[in-house]
């Protein structure tokens, strides 16, 4: 098992039998979904603060927050970036070193690369973007309060959308409020000479994050610690699939999803003590 020690909590192996389901987009025939059921019926619960043990050996309080978070596109970074402007000091911990400087650039040698074309005025490469991150504060995420703030440990973001009463998805980056699911979209062209739009929806486990996940100090997706939810994560992630796939498809998907596990047929996560049916 890659990335595992003795001292955190285990993980199951990457590859084992999953279950998969396809079914078009009951708004839109041109989409189609296709969907993990092993582990949209996991009992995964996200554990921040109560038996994570963090990406990084020796700072379990980070969470998944050690790295900072990139943005997928410019509609992302415009969404944090109105949240930020909305961020009271009593939500950000960091806000004396983060305002106006709540972003870097990647130093990776493709961000880099990318900032060298812009540099030299050239374009940016096909699908390629300029690699932006939120800022690490001495080996974390600005937006991350530590142990200790009066508002709490955990996500600024996250916590100035409760107080809000909104759903986080609305004021965290795309990566932190969709994982760990994780979705691909691609074009497909059958054989009659249509395009559909494929939307893959499936778990963010160690290998979504790249070569590098495997070095990660622990990762939660298949580890039993994190399958403590007492509803499948079809339920659980419920503002989350649909502000992934619409409305009418994560209807679909939750039907066929848990008319699946009425019958007993999905097969189950191994980290999971069982699939679960609310």
């Amino acid at each position: 098992m890659h990335g595992v020690r003795p001292e955190v909590p285990p993980e199951v192996p990457l590859d084992f039998a999953r279950e998969w389901i396809e079914f078009p987009d009951p708004a839109d025939p041109r989409h189609v979904v296709r969907a993990d059921l092993t582990w949209l019926s996991s009992a995964w619960s996200c554990v921040f603060g109560r038996g994570c043990a963090g990406v990084v050996e020796g700072r379990p309080d980070d969470g998944c927050c050690s790295h900072g978070a990139f943005f997928t596109d410019e509609d992302d970074l415009a969404r944090v970036t109105a949240a930020v402007a909305d961020l009271a000091d009593g939500d950000w911990q960091l806000a004396p070193v983060g305002r106006g400087a709540w972003t870097e650039e990647d130093r990776t040698e493709e961000g880099q690369a990318e900032e060298d074309r812009a540099e030299e005025g050239q374009a940016p490469e096909a699908g390629g973007v300029r690699s932006l991150r939120t800022r690490l504060v001495d080996g974390a995420c600005v937006f991350l309060n530590r142990p200790g703030f009066p508002g709490g440990t955990g996500c600024a973001l996250h916590r100035m959308a409760l107080r809000e009463e909104l759903h986080p998805l609305y004021t965290k980056p795309d990566v932190c409020w969709q994982l760990p699911v994780r979705r691909e979209q691609e074009r497909v062209e059958r054989p009659d000479g249509t395009t559909v739009l494929v939307s893959s929806i499936g778990e963010f486990d160690r290998r979504g994050w790249g070569p590098g996940g495997h070095d990660l100090h622990w990762w939660c997706t298949g580890s039993t610690a994190a399958h403590v939810s007492a509803e499948p994560l079809v339920v659980t992630y419920a503002a989350e699939l649909t502000a992934l796939l619409g409305a009418p498809a994560y209807a679909e998907l939750r039907r066929l999803t848990e008319a699946r596990l009425d019958r007993g047929m999905v097969a189950p996560h191994p980290a999971s003590p069982r699939p679960h049916r609310p």
